[in-house]
């Protein structure tokens, strides 16, 4: 029986690859003052981020799950299985929302599959774990078989990243405000990383923007041995030429010329900040 790929709107996919491979996507609002922004109410990114730099802080929250309930019922009516790619359960209560969605579906269509993931992923990173599944799925490989294949390697699916600005880590509880103020006056840029557990943990500190986007390729070619990365996803908090500069040093270094480019969505910008850079590829440990 065929089956669907769901995944959440923190995977930052381009809505082009979204359409294209018919993934369903469940939306994790947020908002600004009482303005709540979400699947029918969607904010351009570079707007998102002006106001961000404008000094305008907001807040986000979960998927809900009776709209992730309606959202997979309506596949599972039209006689489909369902493998939900969650968001990081270590960042969000948006998985185990999906897990009540699918265990109250269960009883009711107890003919249908509905196996969830999470893949302690974000951003790109869960992405590019979705692109894989994709990819997998239109070769002919069976939901199970996928759902296998995920769960074996999305701890081998490397997130390093680095923001522009330490307050915005500050009001999230990474780093302390004295660390913030104090790494603003002396040009510290903190790289970081998803942990085994699907946290946000620090990896180094680098004084200097360009050294700091330098070490998340320097952190990439220790990881990659054993990996082939025929692909690699890079998201940006409104910043492309930053990006791009990372991809140009991939593409120098490594020899990939399959990368991936678009914004961090308002979900995680919100707490990561304009600014921020992430690599993702697959590589050894995290």
């Amino acid at each position: 029986m065929s089956y669907i790929i769901s995944t959440d709107s923190t995977a930052d996919l381009p809505a082009s690859y979204v359409k294209q491979h018919g993934i369903a996507v469940q939306f994790l609002s947020y908002a600004f003052g009482d303005t709540v922004y979400g699947m029918d109410n969607q904010m351009e990114p570079h707007a998102f981020y002006e106001r961000m730099r404008s000094g305008e802080m907001p807040t986000t929250n979960a998927c809900i799950p009776d709209e992730v309930q309606c959202s997979f019922e309506s596949y599972l009516k039209e006689g489909y299985d369902i493998l939900h790619i969650g968001f990081s359960s270590g960042l969000s209560a948006s998985y185990n929302n999906a897990r009540i969605a699918a265990n109250e579906l269960a009883e009711q269509y107890p003919d249908r599959k509905i196996i969830l993931v999470d893949s302690l992923c974000a951003s790109l990173g869960q992405g590019l774990l979705v692109h894989y599944a994709v990819t997998m799925k239109e070769q002919g490989t069976s939901l199970e078989e996928v759902a296998d294949w995920l769960e074996n390697n999305k701890l081998h699916l490397c997130h390093q990243f680095t923001v522009d600005d330490l307050f915005h880590l500050h009001r999230g509880g990474r780093v302390s405000k004295a660390t913030a103020i104090l790494g603003t006056l002396i040009n510290v840029k903190p790289v970081l990383h998803v942990d085994d557990e699907g946290h946000l943990t620090s990896v180094c500190n680098v004084r200097g923007r360009k050294k700091a986007l330098l070490k998340l390729v320097d952190i990439m070619a220790s990881q990659m041995e054993g990996y082939q990365n025929d692909i690699v996803f890079i998201s940006h908090g409104d910043c492309l030429e930053d990006a791009e500069f990372v991809a140009a040093q991939v593409k120098e270094r490594f020899g990939i010329e399959n990368i991936l480019i678009d914004y961090v969505s308002p979900t995680i910008g919100a707490h990561s900040g304009p600014g921020t850079v992430a690599l993702f590829y697959l590589g050894n440990v995290r």
